[in-house]
């Protein structure tokens, strides 16, 4: 992973090994679709709160990720989802839906100035803010989409300089992530995310070291926190089928019924138990 620039915080510049958030603070987390499924169990959000107690520090998160909006849309619920929810911080993730709308998106110009606004309203309430470049449209770098995007996130690395934000340049560390996948001999297509644009839990992992470090975790905290993430309970789901004859279905119909179990039901204890059998060995 890279290491993700950090611009000087509103307290003043993270020093060497510091972390900018501080024990029993509160994080909100404003965004789009991605930040609302950052809220699972391995989402981003949670992979954050999660690092941050790994190394000491219970944070807070208030979600505040709605599907499909764009930067307008956060802009007119800023003072209800976060402004009134008093959080210490805010990580701003806007920009996919803003181009992937396309003609229902928002231009630049009126991009440039929700952007603005947001970050200048938080730091007027007292709220310290994060702002997190937009991550990519389809894993390819050269699509028409990622070619408009480049320019909102140039914006956003333009802004939080001159507003003395944190950064987490999460376009970059996607970018260099797949590029480093596939150069491993992994095939482009759904490496970090599960359509092109929704993290898959390694796209998850991504973001949530990209903000981590930008709060300034060094590379001990984040590989801490990486590593307890992989210990993180429920935290893959795998679905298999089972193709059986109807005799041998009704004989686990008959099984599940003396256990009070429903078929499925059974089927996952015996999963779950050959599973545990297989990590033995």
């Amino acid at each position: 992973m890279m290491k993700l620039l950090v611009s000087a915080a509103l307290c003043g510049a993270i020093a060497a090994g510091e972390i900018a958030v501080k024990e029993g603070e509160k994080i909100a987390f404003l965004g789009d679709s991605i930040t609302q499924g950052g809220m699972g169990p391995t989402g981003y959000v949670s992979l954050v709160i999660h690092g941050l107690k790994t190394n000491g520090i219970n944070a807070t998160a208030v979600g505040a990720g709605i599907s499909g909006h764009k930067s307008n849309d956060m802009l007119a619920r800023l003072q209800r989802d976060v402004i009134d929810k008093k959080p210490h911080w805010v990580t701003v993730s806007c920009g996919v839906n803003d181009v992937w709308h396309g003609e229902k998106g928002v231009p630049l110009e009126s991009y440039k100035q929700n952007l603005a606004q947001i970050v200048e309203k938080c730091q007027a309430a007292g709220i310290k803010v994060m702002i997190l470049t937009a991550t990519m449209i389809t894993e390819n770098p050269k699509d028409a989409n990622n070619q408009k995007l480049a320019a909102y996130n140039d914006f956003l690395r333009e802004l939080a300089k001159e507003k003395k934000c944190l950064l987490a340049d999460l376009s970059a560390a996607m970018q260099k992530d797949l590029d480093e996948l596939e150069k491993s001999g992994k095939k482009r297509g759904n490496l970090l995310t599960s359509d092109g644009v929704h993290m898959n839990p390694y796209g998850n992992q991504m973001m949530a070291e990209g903000v981590l470090r930008g709060f300034g975790l060094d590379d001990e905290a984040a590989a801490k926190a990486k590593s307890a993430w992989l210990d993180i309970p429920n935290g893959m789901s795998v679905n298999a089928a089972a193709r059986l004859t109807l005799r041998q279905y009704q004989a686990l119909e008959a099984v599940a019924a003396k256990e009070g179990k429903s078929v499925q039901a059974l089927l996952q204890s015996l999963l779950d138990k050959d599973v545990a059998e297989i990590l033995k060995k």
